[in-house]
Formats: structure tokens, sequence, C-alpha cells
């Protein structure tokens, strides 16, 4: 049975404190008031949350933010490790900023109102509001279990709308132009496999020769690799291969003749074994980003003027450093001959950055040093990411008449929803819909 009793302050004027009896047995106090009868009325509704079997325990809603995140939710929050490095980004970007500082118990809905139009007013994307406040929700949810607070703050509250944008697939002829850019065998294989399958960047990556049966053609996708800060890796290194791929399902399908045949060229030339990589980085390719080469011609035209009214060629020294020009092929030229230099010993030269890695490409590498110069080589009419590769698997498969469920479950999809986003994604998908129209409006004008 709960009560309240008397006491003075500091200044001599009367206070009441609350008290009543906690889920534990022990007399907490539900706050002290200027009246005996707001004491009373306290007790008995904290008593009253202690029968629904809810601690109304102020103490633990006191704490600030940034103290129940670092000591109790992040530490003992069980999420994926990419997951929880994109929270940390997320909450010390732009979450902690905001209420680090606050205590639990004050967090209202007004101050996340607050929060998403300032993030709105700072450029913050729709997409990456929406993010931060799912990571803020996930934290309050939390806290709501454990008692720490009694509202749920992100509750009602809106954020910005995220369009919908129409997928851009890129066609065969496009794809065609793109492959014959690649630098060599290894990225053209690579990329033929990841539109021959579909697969994910960290599927692709994690296959080995054993994943595949030559002879029947089926390849079975049963782990993916992740790239971590080392921090979040539970051996502090950079790649972790989690023996499950996205969906959580192995899954098997069936591959094209010429596609097997060429990865089987590949484990022959490579004498690869069972559990070897089938893409591996080399550290010794080539770089792409800064080639050396002589980018004085006629066709990269000449610089603005600069202050003193002299202009320069593209592609030269003079042109970088006496018209300020930072084009790609002024940057290119200064690279280009910094490299030469400490080729030969000048310039402090220096070893080549080699990435940490056990075998695995790193996405950033490949994506910095293979596709965008192979995509600037191709110049195609639309960007194309690695990832879309699997879009354009999907869709290509469902323009050719493959069965819906075919493709979900080749593609790894846990709803069918999320397969049917690729139906009549090609350019000229609205083309049967497009003669119908003519049809009948050829036949309304015959009449007239």
């Amino acid at each position: 049975m709960g009560y309240s009793f008397k006491r003075v302050n500091g200044k001599g004027k009367p206070r009441y404190t609350a008290c009543y009896e906690d889920l534990k047995g022990r007399i907490a106090s539900a706050g002290t008031f200027s009246s005996k009868k707001e004491a009373d009325k306290a007790w008995q509704r904290a008593e009253a949350e202690a029968g629904k079997g809810r601690d109304l325990n102020l103490k633990r809603g006191r704490q600030t933010f940034r103290k129940y995140v670092e000591e109790t939710w992040l530490p003992n929050h069980e999420v994926e490790p990419t997951t929880m490095q994109s929270y940390h980004y997320s909450i010390y970007k732009h979450v902690m900023p905001e209420f680090g500082s606050m205590r639990m118990m004050d967090i209202l809905p007004e101050h996340i109102r607050v929060w998403i139009k300032c993030m709105k007013q700072a450029g913050v994307s729709p997409a990456t509001i929406r993010y931060n406040k799912v990571v803020l929700s996930a934290i309050f949810s939390t806290a709501l279990n454990d008692q720490v607070t009694y509202i749920h703050p992100c509750k009602g509250v809106r954020t910005p709308t995220v369009p919908v944008k129409p997928l851009e697939i890129i066609n065969p002829d496009q794809f065609d132009e793109l492959y014959r850019a690649l630098p060599d065998a290894d990225a053209k294989l690579l990329v033929e496999t990841a539109i021959e399958t579909g697969l994910r960047w960290g599927e692709l990556t994690e296959l080995r020769a054993g994943d595949l049966k030559v002879k029947a053609r089926i390849l079975t996708v049963s782990r993916v690799v992740v790239e971590l800060n080392p921090k979040f890796h539970p051996e502090g290194r950079r790649f972790l291969v989690k023996d499950y791929p996205k969906d959580k399902e192995w899954r098997r399908f069936k591959l094209s003749t010429q596609i097997a045949d060429k990865l089987q060229e590949h484990f022959d030339s490579a004498k690869l074994g069972r559990d070897d990589l089938l893409f591996v980085y080399r550290p010794d390719t080539p770089s792409k980003r800064h080639p050396y080469i002589d980018a004085v011609t006629e066709t990269l035209g000449w610089t603005e003027e600069n202050e003193k009214g002299h202009r320069y060629r593209h592609g030269t020294l003079s042109a970088y450093n006496a018209a300020k020009c930072r084009c790609t092929h002024c940057r290119q030229a200064v690279a280009a001959y910094r490299a030469h230099r400490r080729a030969g010993g000048k310039d402090q030269p220096r070893q080549p950055r080699i990435r940490d890695t056990d075998g695995h490409i790193p996405a950033n590498w490949f994506r910095n040093q293979i596709w965008k110069p192979a995509l600037q080589q191709a110049d195609l009419d639309i960007e194309v990411r690695i990832h879309d590769l699997r879009h354009a698997h999907a869709s290509w498969l469902l323009a050719g008449g493959a069965d819906l469920q075919v493709v979900k479950e080749r593609l790894g999809h846990g709803s069918i929803s999320t397969t049917e986003r690729y139906l009549h994604t090609l350019d000229d998908a609205d083309d049967t819909a497009l003669n119908a129209f003519n049809k009948i409006r050829s036949r309304e004008r015959s009449k007239n």
C-alpha cells in the first residue's frame, strides 16, 4: 500500500513525497509535490502501473539519451554487423547532436518534429531523414519495453515523402558496349557472371569453385561476404563471411551453357581448388584512375582565359597550374606526370597503396578502378551501378517470358511484389500498348 509523507525543503516550505511499492517489493518514490492531494494521486497511479507489470521508476528516465544509447542500447542490440555499422553512422552524424544531452523522459514528439524540420532545412535527403527516424524509433521502442520511458515520441511523427523512382534498366546493346570497355578477362567474366546470375555483390564475390556443379550447370548461393570497418568486425578484420545470403535461405538455380563453360575454363586455367574464390582482388592490376596518357591533342580544346587573358590546351600541366583547370584531362595529366616522376625515383617515391583484403574484391576499388572507367569509355545514355546488373537480370528474364515465381526464387526475393517491380521495365515495354492504341485510333480514322 502506497502513502505520502510531508517534509520541509530548504526554504521552509512543505513538500509531499509519494511512495509506492515497485515490482520488486521495494519502496520507491513517485515524485515530490507541493500538495498532499497531488502526492496521493501520484502513488496511486504508480501502484496501478505496477499492477499492470510496469515500473514507474523515474530514475531510469532521468538518464541522458547518450548514456542510454552508449551504455545500454548499442552494446546489447542484436543486429547484423553491417546494420550496426550503419546505425553508428546515423546516430553520431544526425541523432546524437540533437538528443544526446536530453533526458530520455524529456524527449517528446514535438522535439522529433523540430529535428526532422531542421534536417530538411539543412538539405538532408528525404531517404536519409526517414532512415534516421527509423533508427531513433528503434531506440525508443527498446526504451519503452525496458520501461525507461512511457511514451514513444516517434509515433505519429511524419517524415518527408520519399519518391519511388522508376527503374532504368540497361538493355542488351548497352551492356555489350559496357562489356567491351572492361579492361581484362577477369573483369569481363565477373560482370558477365553478374548479369547471367543476378547475384548481389556480396554473393558474387564470395562464390567459390565448389558452389558450381559444372556438368549439371547448377549454382548454389549459400554465403555472402560483407565489407566492414574493422571495429565492427568480430575479429577486427575487413571482410566478414556469413553462412547465409541476405534472404537467410540457400538457393539453387541453373546457368546457361555459355557462362558455365566460361567458368569451367576459368577453373582450369587458374587451377582453382574447391574452396578457392572465383574472383580475386589483384593489387597488381594497373590503375585506371590516372593512366599515363599523352593528353595534348587537338580534340581536347582550350581552357577559359585566366586573369592574364591567356588560354592553354586541356590535358597539360600549364592548363592545370596557370589556368586552374580541374577537368578530367588536366587532372589526369598532372597525376600521370607525378606518377612518372615517382617511378623514376623522384618526388619522394612511395609504395603503391594495397587494400587490406583476404582476397575478396573491395567494392569501392572495383567501382573506381574498373567500373567507372569502363562506363566513361562506353559513354552510355544512363548511369549504371554494378547492382543494376541484378535489376537487368530480372527484367530481361521477365521480358523474355520467364515465370514470375521462378524469377522470384532465382533472385532470392522475400516477396513476389518485389519481383513484380521488374515487369515492363525495358524501354520497349510499352510497345504492345501503343500498338493496341494506334490500332483502335486508326480504325476510327478510317470510319471518318
